[in-house]
């Protein structure tokens, strides 16, 4: 198919070459015409011959001609003067009659006719492709913001691939020089102050972002504009699409609310990192989970000797895996499945491994589930937590990190209740061992296991509703791999003893995420979507804090990490307050074991007691 298209631009080429020669010497010798004519007869087939072997040179028949640009149309230029000059020898130099004005006119005629051509062909396929579709009723009317690259590459994009149903209607941008300006026939008509007003006017249905390059403050400040136009909103994930050429329609993302919270990258110290995690045996516990996972894509970024992925569950382990093995084919990974709550599997692993530095991420995290079950919680979080630092004291680890959460500050329900009692288990071994240990306290991750985000893009995909608890409640949200990166970072500061509590920036009230995320995906919330608040589940707490009174808070080199103080610290009340509890463990009442734990962790309160505070302040 390829040759016969290229057969037929050949005799279209060798049509158009004659007809420019004979118009030249129509123009120049008009009442000599036949003589001229009868000379150039001659010598056609060499003239033929000279330009289509220019034109092949200059690569006029191996282009997209539908796709012309400035390139294609500099080299049929290039081609055609090659072929004229050596036409002009030819007749100079080998006795051809063929006047001079005649090849000089016939030259440019050639140009002319030959690359009018291919862009009249262009025009006419983009007419084809575009006017059936300009006013079609079915087409989603696209506002695209950015002028520059991305936004021409998307512009194109959605110009050749009708199916899609984009139809390009204006172009945003700041820059005041681009105004007024067209790209592919797309008007750039205002800045980002004229996007409610034009979104309204233009009757657009989809607004796209296309500035790779914009800095988290700019893109947060545009998207909370688009947010008041009821359009869909998507963006272009990155810089790098730019680069490698796919900033196209198919690697358009939604927005996500990490765009919304326009949350800086993290500047790590990546010497103090490398220097506790470079040829290390590394443990990483709940390696399948959210955090788990992450820590592990970063960890081997420093050159771990051997990193253990441990995990219960082994379909998410496996992921993790698969992922690893795929983008570092060099590491050194173990994959072990068993529970922290088995004490000798511990044993094992410990003694084979010889690790050296261990994370602790494997928990249970989820509050509701967690207070129909809190014996497990107990269970897992506690004592699983107490097994590990007890044979990581044992073996002699140089650094143990339990990752912990913002509802062990005067927790409200049992799993944040577990979770303060596994800080102290931190503080407590710290001061009897060798081992550093230390915690690191944040909040919500967003796309966790469990999130309110991915549960929320479900219940507006279906249509709603969206469920809320509260209209008040509020949370702290950051980024899986910034908090990952933080963790990491907190390891490389640790002494021993410490709590280190991340940045989270401010809480954000899970009413307004639920709005700003049907807005950005074009609804009217309470309209097109309705949200329902259902009530504050068990032991949910209304808002969350990240230190307890007692603790202070030191700061750290680094701006997003800090320091609370160590509040308990000794080992011999601990163990007899676990034994305790493991003999209540025994018991079926739940209350009771309830009850112990408050006894255990004093801040841990009922929910009424702390929400009823919250609601009259």
């Amino acid at each position: 198919m390829n040759k016969i298209k290229t057969l037929i631009l050949i005799v279209i080429d060798i049509f158009l070459v004659n007809m420019a020669y004979l118009l030249a010497i129509n123009i120049t010798f008009f009442d000599r015409f036949t003589e001229i004519a009868t000379i150039y007869q001659e010598d056609i087939v060499i003239v033929t011959i000279i330009y289509i072997i220019c034109f092949a040179a200059f690569k006029m028949y191996s282009s997209l001609w539908h796709l012309t640009g400035t390139d294609e149309f500099l080299l049929g230029v290039g081609g055609g003067i090659l072929a004229g000059g050596l036409v002009i020898i030819y007749t100079r130099t080998l006795g051809s009659t063929i006047p001079l004005n005649v090849s000089v006119i016939g030259t440019m005629l050639t140009c002319i006719f030959v690359l009018g051509y291919r862009i009249l062909y262009r025009v006419y396929r983009r007419m084809m492709l575009y006017l059936p579709y300009k006013y079609s009723g079915d087409q989603e009317r696209v506002m695209i913001i950015g002028a520059g690259s991305a936004g021409t590459m998307i512009i194109n994009e959605m110009l050749s691939r009708r199916n899609l149903k984009l139809n390009p209607i204006l172009l945003i941008d700041d820059r005041e020089y681009k105004k007024g300006k067209r790209i592919s026939g797309v008007k750039v008509e205002g800045g980002r102050k004229d996007i409610v007003r034009l979104a309204q006017e233009k009757e657009i249905n989809t607004i796209i972002l296309a500035i790779p390059s914009i800095d988290n403050e700019n893109k947060k400040e545009i998207l909370e504009i688009c947010k008041r136009t009821n359009c869909k909103v998507k963006i272009i994930p990155g810089i790098y699409e730019i680069i490698s050429g796919e900033a196209t329609v198919s690697k358009i993302k939604d927005v996500e609310l990490e765009d919304l919270l326009g949350r800086d990258q993290v500047v790590l110290d990546s010497r103090g990192i490398s220097e506790y995690l470079n040829n290390k045996v590394v443990l990483v516990t709940g390696a399948g989970g959210s955090i788990g996972s992450e820590l592990c894509r970063q960890i081997v970024t420093f050159g771990p000797r051997v990193l253990i992925l441990f995990d219960i569950y082994e379909n998410t382990i496996y992921d993790i895996q698969n992922e690893l093995k795929v983008n570092y084919p060099d590491l050194n990974m173990k994959v072990l499945i068993g529970s922290v709550r088995d004490k000798d599997r511990l044993e094992e692993i410990f003694e084979k491994y010889k690790i050296q530095v261990v994370f602790h991420a494997a928990a249970h995290k989820h509050v509701p589930l967690m207070e129909d079950s809190p014996k497990e919680a107990i269970k897992n979080n506690v004592f699983g937590t107490f097994n590990l630092a007890e044979v990581a004291d044992k073996y002699k680890v140089e650094k143990f990190v339990i990752i912990s959460t913002d509802k062990a500050v005067n927790p409200t329900n049992i799993m944040g209740a577990t979770k303060r009692l596994c800080e102290m288990i931190a503080q407590a071994f710290n001061s009897v061992s060798k081992t550093e240990f230390v915690a690191v306290r944040f909040g919500n991750v967003l796309g966790s296991n469990g999130s309110v985000i991915p549960l929320f893009k479900k219940q507006i995909k279906n249509g709603g509703p969206v469920t809320v608890t509260h209209k008040s409640i509020t949370r702290y949200f950051m980024l899986i791999p910034e908090a990952a990166q933080l963790v990491l970072q907190a390891g490389g500061f640790a002494k021993g003893g410490e709590i280190f509590v991340l940045d989270m920036g401010e809480p954000v009230k899970i009413y307004d995420l639920a709005i700003d995320l049907i807005k950005l995906s074009g609804f009217e919330p309470n309209r097109d979507i309705k949200i329902k608040v259902t009530g504050l589940r068990p032991g949910e707490k209304l808002y969350e804090e990240l230190l307890m009174s007692e603790e202070g808070l030191l700061e750290t080199t680094h701006n997003k990490i800090h320091i609370g103080k160590p509040t308990f610290d000794d080992m011999e009340i601990l163990k007899a307050k676990l034994e305790d509890l493991r003999k209540i463990l025994l018991e079926n009442d739940e209350e009771i074991v309830k009850s112990k734990m408050k006894q255990i962790v004093p801040t841990y309160k009922e929910p009424k007691e702390v929400n009823e505070v919250a609601i009259t302040k």
